[in-house]
């Protein structure tokens, strides 16, 4: 019943939700499994990263300053750490420390590619999922930056 649990909890994540039920199994079947302890480093700020972890239980600190969680965000369930990293490999940007005890499961580039490349109707949902996303952040970020141009279209300007 645990795979079962671990595939429910892997639904829960929208990047994970696009890949089905079958895609979602594999995943939890095939993942390595990590248990931390309160104070337990995940991956240090500036580590080269080759994958993700689902937060299956606990909660995490994620600090990009290494100063000590004052200035960390806290992630729990079903947070997603390292969602990049699952397609490309790329330096941490924080340091991930458990708060109490977590469960984690660590999901490598290659296992992510795996499922992908296994469930291609998976893929596409996904594809469909990361770009409405993208939209979305692109409509947050002009909300930002109001009817005015673009930064970059601004700093030609001024240089002209």
């Amino acid at each position: 019943m645990a795979l079962e649990d671990d595939v429910a909890k892997l639904a829960r994540n929208g990047i994970f939700a696009a890949l089905g039920p079958e895609a979602l199994r594999l995943l939890a079947f095939s993942a390595e499994t990590r248990i931390l302890r309160a104070g337990d480093i995940l991956f240090r700020r500036d580590d080269v990263s080759n994958g993700g972890f689902a937060l299956l239980t606990g909660s995490v600190a994620l600090d990009p300053s290494d100063h000590g969680v004052a200035t960390a965000r806290i992630v729990r369930p079903p947070a997603l750490i390292g969602e990049l990293a699952l397609l490309t490999q790329t330096k941490r940007p924080a340091t991930a420390i458990a708060r109490e005890p977590s469960s984690v499961l660590r999901i490598s580039q290659q296992l992510f590619r795996r499922i992908l490349s296994e469930y291609p109707s998976s893929a596409e949902r996904l594809q469909q999922s990361l770009a409405a996303r993208l939209t979305g952040f692109t409509a947050e970020l002009a909300a930002v930056w109001g009817d005015g141009p673009e930064p970059a279209e601004a700093a030609r300007s001024e240089g002209e």
